[in-house]
């Protein structure tokens, strides 16, 4: 079915990159002017990622940094893309959140995640000998709704702030189970398939089949990730990528490190089973020129009919970075 790309909003998921020879405050202030850039070329929203003991990630105090961006920005929608519920008590969330919401009234958006977004040990370490079963998450996001929402007469926990401020909740996923979740609560849903791509279109089919209507939302919304380096040529995008490729085959390694200067012919350099799970990782993906990242753009509107994208983008140099998200927007707008 044919897709207007310029019917799709567009928006950046942002997990803060630590560059190698750069410190977080550096990091930090990189975030904020690529939310600036992002607003300026009409991006819907900015989510950031919660993620920890991660040396290449500054983004784990996930609320301060929302904060913060939304500090120095004035009108996009910025949030959490995700909160890992796992890591945190829903009151906790609730008072953070409608904190902001009350900060920054109509520009808090509330994504939650069921991974822990770390390793077993430093999970403990946040919520110290909680089990989380499959059914905490459900009943926590129930719970977070209730806490946002108008609190009722005779309500024993009142979150202070956050009642009233019905801050959105957006379920994120890379699998089934979120998907069916969002569907069943009436709740807009984001695929994870900037790292993760591989049940995408089941899990998209699945919460558009049992989607059912809400006082929050009356028919489904999607948002699909797609990461995306653009440059003015595809062999200037390909270096650049080459960020990307290093981050990706450190995470499948096991070897995490800060994020990489680009490094010339290196996807040569790699053997067929590092190329090919790069390739998997990145299926969504787009490395190349604006032509390039338009024709893919278009292939994927088509093939999920998302209502938005959220682009992410690691590129080593800050500035080539803002580069990018520019010619991907004048790539959707045609």
């Amino acid at each position: 079915m044919l897709k207007n790309l310029q019917d799709i909003r567009l928006s950046l998921l942002d997990l803060v990159a630590v560059r190698e020879g750069m410190g977080v405050g550096e990091s930090l202030e990189i975030a904020l002017r690529t939310a600036q850039k992002a607003e300026e070329l009409g991006f819907a929203r900015y989510w950031l990622a919660e993620h920890h003991n991660m040396p290449g990630i500054a983004s784990s105090a996930t609320a301060v940094l929302i904060g913060h961006i939304a500090g120095g920005t004035k009108s996009i929608r910025v949030g959490s893309g995700g909160v890992m519920l796992p890591n945190h008590a829903p009151l906790v969330v609730a008072e953070a959140f409608g904190t902001l919401a009350e900060l920054y009234p109509g520009r808090i958006d509330l994504g939650l995640g069921r991974a822990p977004g770390t390793d077993g040990p430093t999970m403990r370490a946040l919520r110290r000998d909680r089990v989380e079963t499959e059914q905490d998450f459900p009943r926590d996001v129930a719970e977070l709704q209730q806490l946002l929402g108008p609190a009722t007469p005779g309500q024993r926990i009142i979150a202070m702030p956050g009642a009233g401020t019905n801050v959105p909740i957006w379920l994120l996923g890379s699998s089934l189970f979120s998907a069916q979740l969002a569907a069943h609560m009436g709740l807009p849903y984001a695929f994870a398939s900037h790292f993760a791509p591989r049940m995408l279109y089941q899990a998209l089919e699945l919460y558009r089949d049992l989607f059912r209507p809400s006082a929050t939302l009356d028919k489904p919304y999607v948002i699909v990730g797609v990461p995306v380096v653009a440059a003015p040529t595809d062999e200037e995008a390909e270096f650049l990528a080459s960020s990307t490729y290093q981050r990706i085959l450190g995470i499948l390694t096991g070897n995490r490190t800060r994020l990489q200067p680009p490094v010339a012919d290196y996807a040569a350099q790699l053997s067929p089973s590092e190329s090919a799970a790069i390739h998997d990782f990145l299926r969504l993906g787009v490395v190349g020129s604006r032509d390039t990242v338009r024709r893919h753009f278009q292939s994927v509107a088509e093939s999920t009919q998302a209502d938005e994208f959220m682009l992410v983008s690691d590129v080593y140099d800050p500035a080539l970075r803002l580069r990018s998200l520019e010619i991907a927007a004048a790539a959707m707008a045609g």
